[in-house]
């Protein structure tokens, strides 16, 4: 249902990846979503993984586009993480059609890994309002066993979203394909990147982040109780990804702990209550 994201150890030291990797195992997590963009992520969680064995499923991430870039990357974190086999390699962060094109190889690649056993399972993520579009085209071109893709109400309340979002969901139903929902306690983003006033009022926006992820997440508990209600009420959502601050876990997973799934109603109130809020796309560069 929760899956650890590795992104919250972007700047953590050894003993803080520690920390919140046993944490998180404690509790009954038992899936690290982890990339080589993430900071120091894979440097200091790595070291924790050789004691825990099979109890943890895998998952590793490239943004290469070279079919031999991509290996080279796999191995890398496959020596960091002390795994010989990964549970799942995904293409990570795709957010336009092109891509699909422009990184055809890397994909190829991924897909030759699972078929060689190298990797279990092979997966895309990506982040951006046209990723569910792009999705149905990528499982059109590609035999992917899983998708990753941003699910939080703020987005659902946008048809252009919602409806192919929809149409991905049932399709991935049909064929069995793992759904993983990213950005569930997304809040709208930092206030340094919204319009502001002066360059003072700026820095003063900038100062006041209380959290590490790009984004500004859920402060409250019963907000994000309901982004992760949400997520994991949406039709064909198997789990969803914890955000990228280490701080946050044991608020995540409590509200994961509480779920229960949400009436058609509700859904729709959590809807309406973030109908005002600006989304968080685009990434900032």
């Amino acid at each position: 249902m929760a899956i650890l994201g590795g992104a919250a150890c972007w700047a953590a030291t050894p003993e803080e990846a520690g920390d919140w990797l046993q944490r998180a195992l404690r509790r009954g997590v038992n899936h690290l979503d982890i990339a080589p963009q993430y900071g120091a992520a894979e440097a200091v969680v790595g070291p924790h993984l050789a004691a825990v064995g099979a109890e943890l499923f895998v998952a590793g991430k490239t943004l290469r586009s070279n079919p031999d870039g991509v290996q080279d990357q796999f191995d890398s974190t496959r020596r960091l993480l002390h795994r010989d086999v990964l549970d799942l390699y995904q293409a990570h962060a795709f957010t336009t059609a092109a891509e699909l094109d422009s990184r055809a190889g890397a994909l190829e690649r991924i897909l030759a890994l699972r078929e060689r056993g190298q990797a279990r399972f092979a997966g895309i993520t990506g982040h951006g309002l046209d990723v569910p579009g792009v999705f149905l085209e990528a499982l059109r071109r590609f035999d992917l066993d899983t998708v990753m893709f941003p699910v939080y109400p703020a987005l659902w309340g946008r048809p252009e979203y919602r409806e192919p979002a929809d149409e991905l969901l049932t399709l991935c139903a049909t064929r069995d394909i793992g759904v993983m929902a990213i950005k569930a306690v997304a809040h709208r983003p930092w206030a340094d990147r919204r319009p502001l006033g002066d360059a003072a009022e700026e820095e003063e926006a900038a100062a006041e982040r209380w959290a590490t992820s790009w984004y500004e997440p859920a402060a409250s508990q019963s907000d994000i109780d309901r982004g992760v209600h949400f997520a994991l009420s949406t039709p064909g959502v198997h789990a969803f990804c914890t955000p990228g601050d280490i701080a946050l876990l044991p608020r995540v997973l409590d509200a994961a702990d509480r779920f229960r799934p949400l009436r058609a109603a509700e859904r729709q109130a959590a809807v309406d209550a973030m109908a005002a809020d600006e989304l968080i796309f685009p990434m900032p560069r």
